[in-house]
């Protein structure tokens, strides 16, 4: 009797651990693929677009994903892969810094000339 309640326990840890595992892993393959830009779909990210290649892109990472690639790892791929576009959030770096600096400089420059006009009547 002890041993099939040890057993019982046993099996339905191995169960809940293996379902956290799975969410876990789901949970990061749709993190991953809202941040991959379709190339097929304009404006579209892997994650919203049912076109082939989105479709093969997420099995891809699924793959990745199970065989115990890191997220870094995964972009890493697409990025050498497809380039930095395919990333909706690039890194920062020579190619991309004007990406993240223009909306900054527009913010400033807009403000400024809100505060210009709002002052001048």
């Amino acid at each position: 009797m002890k041993k099939k309640i040890i057993f019982l326990t046993l099996l339905f840890l191995t169960i809940v651990s293996h379902s956290i595992s799975l969410e876990k892993n789901n949970k990061l393959e749709n993190k991953i693929s809202k941040n991959l830009r379709c190339l097929v779909c304009q404006g579209q990210s892997v994650y919203d677009s049912q076109s082939d290649f989105a479709i093969s892109m997420k099995i891809l990472i699924k793959n990745k994903i199970n065989k115990g690639e890191s997220e870094k790892e995964i972009y890493e791929f697409f990025r050498t892969q497809y380039g930095d576009w395919i990333l909706y959030e690039p890194n920062l770096n020579k190619n991309t810094i004007f990406l993240w600096i223009f909306p900054i400089i527009l913010f400033i420059f807009g403000g400024y000339l809100i505060f210009r006009n709002f002052f001048k009547k």
